[in-house]
């Protein structure tokens, strides 16, 4: 699953800016730095939609593990 994609389409944003939001949250800054800081990565996004990205961000590559791990082969089950 292409993550930009679907939060460019969701959020109407611009892919360089999904993905430059996208990998300052990966190397661990915070939502209040990468708004008041990082402005020239992302644009004009405020923090409220960098953390509403954020979120679900987190939700698509939770489903993206779950979805992963439904399709491996559970081992067989003794009765």
């Amino acid at each position: 699953m292409d993550f930009t994609t679907v939060l460019c389409d969701q959020f109407h944003l611009q892919p360089w800016q999904v993905n430059n939001v996208i990998q300052l949250l990966d190397e661990g800054n915070t939502i209040p730095f990468i708004a008041r800081y990082r402005k020239e990565a992302h644009g004009t996004l405020d923090d409220q939609v960098i953390r509403e990205l954020s979120e679900r961000l987190d939700y698509l590559r939770n489903l993206q593990k779950r979805k992963e791990e439904s399709a491996r082969p559970s081992p067989p089950r003794k009765l």
